[in-house]
């Protein structure tokens, strides 16, 4: 008899637990909309509106009517055409020479953030402090302190155009006679004439390499401190060497942080103030026209998309993710 009266009473407390469950996962969700909010208010009441009206700016022109009046009038894809095939169409070029330039830069940097990453993560005395002089260029040539240092700079070198003029002759001075250094070596140990100047290039922009490197250290540090020790200690039990410890198992472990790592470079590259298409941009829009300059900031913007997903797409084939059932 006593069976009989606690079965229905446990039946009757379950749906009840069930009810509180989801009333927590109800209030968790209402918290997360919360929070995101003024994000999403943002969004609709200010970027959209902005989005969709740089994309109107690309399909109208301001025509002059006389007595000072200008009109804008609907001009389909007119400005599309002046910038790829006008008289003095520049733009074609400048975006070639900005791939050309990220063909160049986003290598290098992983490279480089990689190996700074690999050595940071041994044990050595200062390893904090050496992780935030590497770091520190990304606080410095951000925000407040790169408008201040970018107007410095410009001004001095409008002081001093003779002085700039003889620097430049010195660096391309540098740069070749360390291509050419480097051309002897190289060439001795049977490496091509592309490797020897590709290299030659990354020392001679050694500092905006380094400049441009810090995040991207940090995210390979995060990465290779995940690693389990366990893993390595495996390693030298059956022998394996420090080379075939990095291809075998740090270089595939970190390989989701390269696609990670591979697409902030490239949007960094292109959105960077030194990067040649955005400063063509700016010029067009202060010297021609707003709506050329938003025409070619859209032709822009998709080429960007087309290479992330290029690249994400090819590195993603090579990604290695871990199980962990």
């Amino acid at each position: 008899m006593t069976n009989q009266v606690k079965a229905p009473a446990a039946a009757k407390s379950a749906p009840v637990k069930r009810r509180k469950i989801a009333s927590l996962d109800r209030r968790k969700a209402r918290a997360g909309w919360l929070f995101v909010l003024p994000f999403l208010i943002g969004l609709v009441v200010i970027y959209i509106p902005i989005v969709f009206e740089s994309i109107k700016q690309t399909f109208y022109v301001y025509r002059a009517m006389g007595g000072g009046v200008d009109v804008k009038t609907f001009v389909g894809f007119e400005n599309y055409r002046d910038v790829l095939t006008g008289e003095k169409a520049t733009f074609l070029e400048t975006l070639l020479a900005g791939l050309k330039d990220m063909a160049f830069d986003i290598p290098a940097i992983l490279i480089f953030s990689l190996f700074v990453a690999v050595i940071l993560n041994q044990k050595m005395v200062g390893r904090a402090a050496f992780r935030a002089i590497f770091f520190l260029p990304v606080i410095v040539t951000t925000g407040m302190m790169a408008s201040i240092m970018t107007a410095s700079y410009s001004s001095s070198t409008e002081a001093v155009d003779l002085g700039a003029e003889v620097t430049s002759a010195e660096k391309v001075a540098s740069a070749m006679a360390i291509e050419s250094l480097l051309e002897r070596i190289f060439t001795s140990l049977g490496f091509g004439l592309g490797l020897v100047t590709y290299i030659a290039q990354a020392v001679t922009n050694i500092a905006d390499i380094v400049n441009r490197s810090g995040v991207q250290i940090l995210i390979f540090l995060a990465a290779l401190q995940s690693i389990s020790p366990a893993i390595y200690e495996s390693c030298q039990i059956d022998g394996a060497t420090s080379w075939e410890t990095f291809w075998k198992v740090t270089f595939p472990m970190v390989s989701p942080m390269i696609l990670v790592n591979a697409v902030y470079t490239i949007i960094d590259s292109f959105t960077v103030e030194s990067n040649v298409v955005m400063r063509a941009i700016d010029k067009t829009y202060l010297e021609k026209s707003q709506h050329q300059s938003a025409a070619m900031g859209w032709m822009y913007f998709l080429v960007v998309l087309l290479i992330v997903g290029a690249v994400a797409g090819i590195i993603s084939a090579y990604v290695f993710y871990q199980r962990r059932d």
